[in-house]
């Protein structure tokens, strides 16, 4: 018959006392607080609906109250001795939750390190485009990790990244400024920009901005919708005239027929 080795053997008693004691628990631990009927306990301390303090009461009685009230009975401090318990509609209140942490991740800001790549010699234009692209991130109050890549020869000039990458932080200083002074890495050299504007007053300002133009944009639109009428009106107007004026033509021409009868 095999027989495990000494270190199996350990490594098979201690994956058995895991699984046992993971048994024991009820499997994986809930997040979700007790309620109603799991909570196991002689009695407990019972806060009412308002938020007033009912007291230390038997369990049956506060299941009693809870429906009574048609609420739910929500463990809300497992730890306390007695553990309280709040009368509460639990499904509202899961919904109020998560709608809570869902506006608390939406106004959460993460700084984010954004990279843009430059050679030494690089061409008027494409130095253009890139300087905005930095503009745009540090708009957003993000951080703009600047590398210069220097290849060949290039090495032996550092100076020219060094006064490129000066070049490019000057012209941004309204928008950021040099966190991290330019320094040698290898074959790149390495400046970090930070932005004056924090990200959360970078995201207040880009969503006012967008309330404004969708602001604009509804009033073109109802400015529209009130002058199409008035145009239908001024393009009526002329009919009328030409109907009000056509009486007076016929009675002019009919002048001269009745002049040789007399």
């Amino acid at each position: 018959m095999y027989r495990l080795g000494w270190s199996h053997q350990k490594q098979t008693c201690a994956s058995v006392r895991q699984a046992v004691a993971w048994c024991y628990r009820g499997g994986s631990i809930s997040a979700e607080p007790r309620i109603n009927d799991r909570i196991r306990v002689p009695e407990v301390r019972l806060v009412g609906p308002s938020g007033e303090q009912v007291g230390i009461v038997p369990l049956a009685k506060a299941l009693e109250l809870a429906q009574e009230y048609d609420l739910d009975l929500v463990e809300v401090a497992a730890t306390a001795r007695p553990p309280v318990c709040k009368l509460m509609d639990y499904g509202k209140f899961k919904y109020e939750s998560a709608m809570k942490a869902r506006e608390a991740r939406k106004n959460q800001a993460h700084t984010v390190i954004k990279e843009m790549k430059l050679r030494p010699k690089i061409d008027p234009h494409d130095y253009d485009t890139k300087k905005g692209h930095v503009v745009r991130f540090l708009k957003q109050g993000d951080k703009v990790k600047i590398t210069i890549m220097f290849r060949g020869r290039e090495q032996s000039r550092p100076e020219l990244g060094f006064r490129l990458l000066q070049r490019l932080a000057s012209d941004v200083e309204e928008l950021g400024f040099i966190e991290s002074n330019p320094k040698q890495d290898g074959r790149n050299m390495i400046m970090v920009l930070g932005p004056h504007k924090k990200k959360t007053e970078a995201m207040a300002e880009a969503r006012e901005a967008q309330a404004a133009r969708k602001a604009e944009r509804q009033g073109v639109t109802s400015e529209e919708t009130s002058e199409a009428p008035v145009a239908e009106t001024e393009a009526e107007a002329p009919v009328e005239a030409e109907a009000a004026e056509a009486p007076v033509v016929e009675a002019e021409a009919e002048a001269p027929a009745e002049n040789p009868e007399a």
